[in-house]
């Protein structure tokens, strides 16, 4: 699809967005790695969509395929370092789905077990953000 503004946002729901793609980035995150743990573990998933998702994660340089055995022909999957920037995505979901939609599960530090915020933050200041001074404008060359 070719489009007048090359929108952040778009661009990656054109590679994430379908309904599936990031559940199984949230289990790679959690470290689960094979076509069977998917199975299990993304609920209603039918196996031709998660291997679509998989080589569709791949050619993007999401996930990077890793064969275990040759005998029979299986293969892991392992998150690039380009897969592992897409978990501010998956905590900013978890975030927004723990106060606004039904959940069963938090998002906390895996060290002190406090709830986590999702924030802003800019290198080059080195400070935080608050979300009402964040836009997204025209290319980011200051």
């Amino acid at each position: 699809m070719t489009r007048q503004i090359r929108c952040p946002v778009a661009s990656s729901l054109d590679v994430v967005g379908d309904r599936w793609t990031l559940l199984i980035v949230r289990d790679l995150l959690r470290g689960r790695t094979r076509f069977a743990d998917f199975r299990e573990s993304v609920e209603g998933i039918p196996p031709s969509i998660l291997s679509g998702r998989l080589k569709l994660l791949e050619e993007h340089g999401i996930v990077r395929r890793r064969f275990y055995s040759q005998h029979p022909p299986r293969a892991e999957y392992i998150l690039t370092a380009k897969g592992h920037g897409l978990g501010v995505v998956v905590g900013a979901l978890a975030s927004w789905g723990e106060k606004y939609a039904e959940s069963d599960l938090s998002l906390v530090d895996g060290e002190c077990g406090h709830g986590l915020d999702v924030v802003y933050h800019c290198p080059t200041c080195q400070r935080e953000s608050p979300r009402r001074r964040v836009r997204l404008t025209g290319s980011a060359t200051a």
